[in-house]
């Protein structure tokens, strides 16, 4: 019989058996070579008593490894079902109670790695549901402008006019891409920001000039006001990206001849940035839900948009130990100001 097939109930009976003819052996020895009956008395009870605390111990220690063993059972159950843990049993042997404290923490580091996958799970869900209601519009335009100059007959004045439609839908659809493009990449770790000493009158003028030909369009001025000896550590890239963004939101929102004013000011720790634009404000309600991916007024479904340049441009900062703050009244504009580092 293979030692590591025997159960630890027959090798405990074993062992008992064993004991029992061996101190047996040496009783009938001793009587032997004494030739005293007394002597064997004495042996034979000592034996008992040596058998029965034995077998008390052995029962005691079968107990306890069992109850070890069915707690042990019960927490893998549970790490298997993702349950809640079970209570383990820390006042067991020594070597045992080891084994409880090192599986205790491997429950918990499993649980909460299950945790994450499924917020992660669930954030993907949201990212697929917000996709596709975004570009469902979008597609389902292209189709009926496709359908219409596939089966109907016009002149090429409308044609142009169709065709122009279908180009805004996919240069929507285009930027909606590179948006999620970034947004994910940033998100997943696949870019990371490369903070470098730089002057940030060139990271600002890279962000205007994404601004000038829709602003200069609607007839909005434009004033800054941004030192040019202005240098500290930031991703100029990004953050001209993050900067563009919220700009943009400025030109789309801020009536015609209305305002814009950057204004940069040095801090004691940060670098602030202020945004202010002379647009249609922001209701004290919405503002704190105004950064989250495809949020839109109702308000302001009118106007071209997806929702995701403040979101995108939030994660650029706040990526670089920096915030932003917005302050805003309905119908007298607003100002997002951006706080980004010194060091």
């Amino acid at each position: 019989m293979k030692l590591q097939n025997l159960s630890i109930r027959r090798f405990l009976l074993i062992l008992a058996v064993g004991v029992t003819i061996t101190a047996a052996c040496l009783i009938a020895i001793c009587c032997l070579m004494t030739g005293s009956g007394i002597f064997a008395l004495y042996g034979a009870l000592l034996t008992a008593a040596m058998f029965v605390w034995g077998m008390v111990f052995l029962k005691f220690f079968q107990r306890k490894l069992t109850e070890f063993t069915n707690s042990l059972c019960r927490t893998l159950d549970g790490m298997v079902d993702g349950g809640e843990r079970p209570q383990v049993d820390m006042e067991a042997e020594t070597s045992l109670a080891r084994v409880s404290h090192r599986l205790e923490r491997l429950y918990n580091i499993m649980q909460m790695n299950r945790r994450k996958v499924e917020e992660e799970k669930a954030e993907l869900q949201i990212l697929v549901s917000d996709i596709s209601h975004q570009t469902k519009t979008s597609i389902a335009n292209l189709k009926m402008i496709n359908d219409t100059l596939q089966t109907r007959k016009m002149p090429e004045e409308k044609q142009q006019e169709f065709l122009q439609v279908s180009g805004s839908q996919l240069d929507k659809l285009d930027f909606l891409i590179q948006a999620m493009v970034k947004a994910s990449r940033l998100e997943t770790g696949v870019i990371t920001l490369e903070k470098k000493q730089a002057r940030f009158t060139e990271t600002l003028t890279a962000a205007l000039n994404g601004i000038l030909a829709p602003m200069e369009k609607k007839q909005i001025s434009l004033s800054v006001d941004c030192p040019d000896s202005f240098s500290f550590l930031h991703d100029s890239r990004w953050t001209a990206e993050a900067l563009y963004n919220i700009l943009d939101n400025a030109v789309k929102y801020t009536p015609a001849c209305g305002s814009i004013r950057v204004t940069v000011k040095e801090w004691e720790m940060y670098f602030k940035i202020d945004i202010t634009d002379t647009g249609k404000g922001i209701p004290e309600k919405e503002q704190a839900a105004i950064f989250k991916r495809f949020y839109r007024e109702d308000a302001v479904h009118g106007i071209d948009g997806i929702g995701i340049g403040l979101y995108l441009a939030r994660e650029i900062v706040t990526m670089q130990g920096g915030y932003i703050k917005v302050s805003s009244v309905s119908g007298a504009g607003s100002t997002f100001s951006v706080f980004l580092p010194k060091k």
